[in-house]
């Protein structure tokens, strides 16, 4: 089971209170490419992966996506569903088997009841994370598509035994549906950033080989 003092949303709560809501929390495993909530659905529930790796997507009537984020162990989804009765705003799917943790909406507005606290805590720290996706669409608003390019990479990238790594594997047309480009485009500034020696491709791997520049 996670330990909540771990997850962002709950920073700052006393032990009581996490206890609280710890013990409230049911496991769930699913397989690869399992869609754990749909755009439109009835929210009841937050998810907090412990295992495993989802794409948070939006996507067309004609079905074209939209790639939100992508998240792995320690990240959550579904926080929203804690605090309003709207429905859900984006659809969620495995990328790999992924275990959550999962906190129900009734079980919740109970605790809170008795510890209102949780729901002071929680409001803040929506409003941190409300602040970061507020950068993100700034972002997406006012970079060129380079721009967005290389704020994926970098966002993505870690530190691994001495290089620059992303661990997750990246198609162009997973790019382009993140930044909200076309594939071409997309597939044309990473030629041009791996013939410029800055990256390697391999596998749809990319290894980040020294500073990108700034601009394209």
């Amino acid at each position: 089971m996670t330990d909540l003092s771990h997850i962002s949303i709950f920073e700052g709560l006393p032990e009581a209170e996490l206890s609280a809501l710890q013990e409230l929390c049911i496991t769930r495993t699913y397989p690869k490419n399992t869609v754990i909530i749909n755009e439109g659905d009835q929210a009841n529930a937050m998810f907090i992966c412990t295992s495993g790796k989802v794409k948070v997507y939006v996507s067309d009537e004609n079905g074209k996506e939209f790639v939100l984020n992508s998240m792995g162990p320690g990240e959550y989804f579904g926080e929203l569903s804690l605090l309003d009765d709207e429905t859900r705003s984006a659809s969620v799917i495995t990328t790999d088997k992924s275990t959550f943790s999962i906190l129900y909406k009734e079980d919740f507005s109970k605790v809170v009841l008795n510890h209102p606290d949780i729901a002071l805590v929680l409001l803040r720290n929506l409003a941190s994370r409300i602040r970061k996706l507020t950068e993100n669409v700034k972002t997406l608003a006012l970079q060129d598509v380079y721009g967005r390019i290389r704020k994926t990479l970098l966002d993505l990238s870690i530190e691994k035994e001495g290089e620059t790594v992303i661990e997750e594997k990246l198609t162009q047309q997973d790019i382009a549906n993140r930044i909200g480009s076309s594939r071409e485009m997309v597939a044309r500034i990473l030629k041009d950033l791996a013939t410029g020696g800055y990256i390697e491709i391999e596998r749809k791997q990319f290894r980040i080989l020294k500073k990108l520049p700034e601009s394209y």
